[in-house]
């Protein structure tokens, strides 16, 4: 009885502690690019954090991270809808195919390299419906269990008309949305490379319990295979000259997590992932944010 007792006291301590918390929710994007992401997603997923993982399931590469994602059901998996190809050289297309979805891709059959580029094309929107539902199926035929969606490059959300169609398909296949339960959402794009590690400490140290705080991260290993890849998009990811930065960028921010992972910080939130949070609010609590 008395070890029953104290037991009973121990969870509860637990509970509390962890109830008083701030919540964080961390949500990988561009997982399934290439190789060098892929490695960054098997390091993490080593340190056996519950994370998201938002894949690219249009990229060549989405075939390596569903092996990593079946061996590590921490990870919440989500397919991160793809209407843009933004790297110079290195680029993708629709899974359906050029002939299928004309509108969407440019003259050589790759999506369109920005979202300015995309929204300024005469789109149909029967074509994005039926291109973003071919993502969240070849999603569900690698046999991973697929909880969420989320735009790649904001594009699937750079319109109303555009966002209705892919909250449709959020609901056609009874998917969660992310940010749609109330997330106070955080990015490291932008942040300079040498200040990511102490601007996440910060980050962390300002969280307070109440909201679902949502940190979004880019990582990948700085291999020769993305050193040579040149985002044509933003700034900040290139030197004045236009040498790319988005490998280093990307290293930082994966270094960061695995310094968070095995440093005292992780111990100061409660971490969760969308599996988790569908499975506590229910799909029936989500709401459009003011600005996805």
């Amino acid at each position: 009885m008395r070890l029953a007792a104290l037991m009973l006291m121990i969870a509860t301590t637990l509970s509390a502690q962890s109830a008083s918390r701030p919540e964080l929710l961390i949500r990988i994007d561009d997982i399934g690019m290439n190789h060098s992401v892929n490695m960054a997603l098997q390091q993490l997923a080593d340190t056996k954090m519950p994370l998201s993982a938002s894949v690219l399931f249009a990229c060549p590469w989405y075939q390596e991270a569903v092996d990593i994602l079946r061996k590590n059901p921490q990870i919440s998996v989500g397919v991160h809808l793809a209407l843009n190809s933004e790297w110079k050289w290195y680029r993708w297309g629709p899974v359906l195919g050029k002939e299928a979805v004309p509108s969407l891709v440019d003259t050589v059959g790759y999506f369109f390299s920005s979202s300015d580029e995309f929204l300024a094309h005469r789109y149909e929107l029967g074509e994005v419906e039926r291109e973003l539902s071919a993502q969240v199926e070849r999603a569900l035929r690698s046999g991973l269990k697929i909880d969420y969606v989320d735009y790649h490059m904001g594009t699937a959300a750079g319109t109303p008309e555009l966002l209705a169609v892919a909250e449709r398909v959020a609901a056609k296949y009874q998917l969660g949305m992310s940010p749609y339960f109330g997330e106070v959402e955080h990015s490291m794009f932008d942040v300079p490379i040498a200040q990511k590690q102490s601007a996440f400490r910060a980050y962390v140290d300002t969280l307070k319990p109440g909201p679902l705080h949502l940190a979004v991260i880019h990582v990948a290993q700085s291999t020769p295979e993305i050193r040579a890849l040149v985002d044509m998009n933003n700034a900040t990811q290139n030197t004045a000259n236009g040498e790319p930065l988005m490998a280093q960028h990307r290293q930082a921010e994966l270094d960061m997590l695995l310094q968070f992972a095995r440093g005292p910080q992780s111990k100061k939130v409660s971490l969760v992932n969308y599996a988790a949070v569908i499975a506590r609010l229910g799909r029936a609590s989500m709401k459009r944010p003011a600005s996805p």
